[in-house]
């Protein structure tokens, strides 16, 4: 697919969903030099916050959403957990449930994840924390200048505007670059690590991404094997991101290939039931030495248990990897640290909704024949909070 043309992508139905996700490496490398060239008014913004322990909510609907599950738990590990207690709750559950999350008196910064800035919830999020927190606070990251949610932050003192490079924002109908870029800029932000080491990370991401784009036809062999689900398992932020790529599946097949996802310790407990014959099960693998034993524990059992037509793990190769099926990139990238190795890891998960797609005869540009998915959700009601 990343080696078609214009003209036969665009037959297939799959020119922007390709493009965009070959061209993420690219935006990563904008997103690093704009994070640079604002990183003054991020520390200012940053500042002036209360000095008190702040309530950090990271909310998005759908692949939004899930932007903040992958990178909670690496923040949690490297943010300033001494001022800020970091959540990730859905603007589907703020909408839906505000008092369960919204505390009048626990001064709250709420930051936004949009690719259109234009979803109902989102709007509605912003809206009931301004209502019912007393100290109020805003970092919003989007993709579009002239979204609702971009709009409402340009006038406003309180709330941290963050755009992404141009290109992110996604014409096809899946999220891929504007994930990435968001994920990317929110660890920017937040990671307490020197610049220069997140330099040399994001530059080590973007020749991973690089590579695994470059290695499609290996994914490809994966997808030619007689399947009608699609399994993903990770810990820690590559749980977060398990979820995010099996929904690029059911997106991009309109639901013809059902999936499952879950963290590599828990998937025993219930979930392994959905394991069948026709069964492809990807193990992201954990950079962190500790963790990747757990990874590797579940890849084993599963291969052990000669149930799925493939089990592999996706990894760098370290001293202690998966001896099986695996898709495994140079061990020069060893110390890239789970939160920004999602990244490419998306890349990997995007790749196989496209081939899959494909696969199944859907188009991946536009997925949905019947329009009841739309890339921006309707027919949503929000109702009065009193």
């Amino acid at each position: 697919m990343f080696h078609l043309s214009t003209a036969e992508l665009e037959s297939l139905g799959a020119e922007i969903t390709t493009r965009e996700i070959r061209q993420q490496p690219e935006l990563w490398l904008e997103t690093l030099d704009y994070y640079k060239a604002n990183l003054e008014r991020i520390t200012a913004f940053l500042d002036k916050l209360p000095a008190t322990k702040l309530r950090v909510i990271f909310t998005g609907a759908g692949t939004s959403q899930y932007v903040g599950d992958t990178i909670l738990p690496y923040l949690k590990r490297v943010g300033d957990e001494k001022h800020f207690d970091f959540q990730s709750v859905a603007t589907t559950h703020l909408v839906s449930n505000p008092q369960d999350y919204f505390k009048s008196d626990e001064p709250t910064l709420l930051v936004s994840f949009a690719r259109s800035g234009n979803s109902p919830e989102s709007v509605a999020s912003v809206e009931l924390g301004q209502q019912i927190v007393n100290d109020f606070y805003q970092i919003t990251i989007t993709c579009a200048p002239e979204g609702k949610l971009a709009q409402k932050a340009s006038d406003d003192e309180r709330n941290l505007l963050l755009m992404m490079p141009e290109r992110s924002n996604d014409a096809g109908f899946a999220m891929t670059g504007s994930f990435t870029c968001m994920s990317l800029t929110a660890i920017l932000v937040f990671d307490q690590t020197d610049l220069t080491s997140k330099e040399d990370y994001v530059k080590a991401i973007v020749k991973a991404g690089k590579s695994i784009i470059e290695s499609e036809e290996k994914i490809q062999a994966y997808i030619n094997r007689d399947f009608d689900r699609v399994i993903y398992l990770g810990s820690g932020a590559l749980a977060g991101l398990a979820r995010e790529v099996q929904l690029k599946i059911l997106e991009l097949t309109a639901g013809r290939i059902a999936t499952a996802f879950d963290s590599s310790m828990g998937f025993r407990h219930g979930p392994k039931s959905f394991v069948n014959d026709k069964s492809l099960v990807f193990v992201f693998v954990s950079n962190d030495s500790y963790t990747r034993q757990y990874d590797i524990d579940i890849l084993n059992e599963l291969a052990s248990d000669d149930i799925a037509s493939l089990v592999c793990g996706v990894q760098i190769n370290q001293n202690t990897t998966f001896n099986g099926n695996s898709f495994t990139l140079d061990a020069e990238l060893a110390n890239i640290p789970d939160g920004y190795l999602a990244l490419p890891y998306a890349i990997f998960g995007q790749t196989v909704a496209l081939l899959t797609s494909i696969k199944v005869d859907n188009k991946p540009d536009t997925p949905s024949p019947s329009g009841t998915v739309n890339r921006v959700v309707k027919g949503v009601t929000i109702h009065p909070f009193t």
